[in-house]
């Protein structure tokens, strides 16, 4: 079930109305705003940052309610969940605004305009392995994680044999890298990812050992148009910190996404560019394979 933080009967005086009185009366203006987040870390953390400021929420709201004269409430309702969806944590929202003095004619009780809006964010996720049936637990990934709500699997690369770089003696890789698109967020997708890990029977152990499924989130959002989110913490990192460096990611990334761009030291960097940068030497065509989703 998803939580929720439910704000109700937010008002303000406002102008917004296709008629002339409308706008240079006024009336009163109602909304109502319900955002879907993921409270577990916040309940239990107790910590504020893992949640989001509602009152900051209502503040917005109510700044739409009694701000630019509109003529439409639709219009109020999709600028009141626009400007919700900006808190990063927040991964739906559903906006109600009434019009209780609305010129309707008739007697009537309220006129209400409801609407529901999602986040939707393009995502980067780096999938390896090399313990067991590898391709067969990458493709059962890929499934799984299509088969959560709220992410999307929009295409995957090919695979790739990988050499493995530090750790102890250990068997080769297999990689690839998915694209897709979400609704969750950051936090939730990582929680999400390690749920198909520990599902293949992950542990960490042992730091560059060898796993049985390794699924990074790589980047959340689109850096071109500047809605990548950047965050330092204990938990996620992003973009990933060492992506830039890893030629078992950025190959086949690339074979993904030919125009994909990755932000490096604040620079936003193409990522065939930073591929011809390092070497791919021990990094090599795997086994041909055609997960489904």
């Amino acid at each position: 079930m998803t939580d929720r933080i439910v704000l109700q009967g937010l008002a303000a005086r406002g102008t917004h109305g296709v008629f002339e009185a409308e706008k240079a009366d006024g009336q009163m203006f109602i909304a109502d705003v319900t955002l879907e987040v993921d409270l577990r870390p916040a309940g239990q953390s107790d910590d504020l940052a893992r949640t989001v400021n509602y009152a900051q929420v209502a503040e917005q709201a109510v700044a739409v309610l009694a701000g630019e004269s509109l003529d439409l409430i639709e219009t109020v309702a999709e600028r009141i969940a626009a400007a919700a969806l900006e808190h990063g944590l927040v991964e739906a929202v559903e906006v109600t605004i009434h019009k209780p003095e609305a010129p309707v004619g008739v007697p009537f009780g309220d006129v209400q305009v409801g609407i529901r809006r999602e986040r939707d964010v393009p995502v980067v996720v780096a999938l390896g392995g090399n313990l067991g049936d590898v391709r067969a637990t990458l493709e059962d990934a890929v499934a799984r994680l299509e088969a959560i709500e709220g992410f999307a699997v929009q295409s995957v690369s090919p695979l790739f044999e990988t050499d493995p770089v530090g750790g102890p003696d250990q068997p080769d890789y297999l990689n690839a890298v998915l694209l897709g698109r979400t609704r969750l967020a950051p936090h939730t997708v990582l929680r999400r990812l390690h749920e198909v890990e520990a599902r293949h029977g992950r542990v960490r152990e042992l730091r560059w050992g060898a796993r049985t499924l390794d699924l990074d989130l790589i980047q959340y959002g689109d850096p071109a148009r500047q809605t990548d989110v950047l965050m330092d913490g204990d938990e996620l990192t992003l973009p990933h910190p060492r992506a830039h460096e890893r030629a078992f990611v950025l190959l086949p990334w690339v074979a993904a996404d030919p125009a994909a761009q990755l932000r490096v030291g604040g620079r936003l960097r193409p990522v065939a560019d930073l591929l011809q940068e390092r070497s791919a030497d021990g990094v090599r065509p795997g086994p041909e394979w055609r997960p489904t989703w």
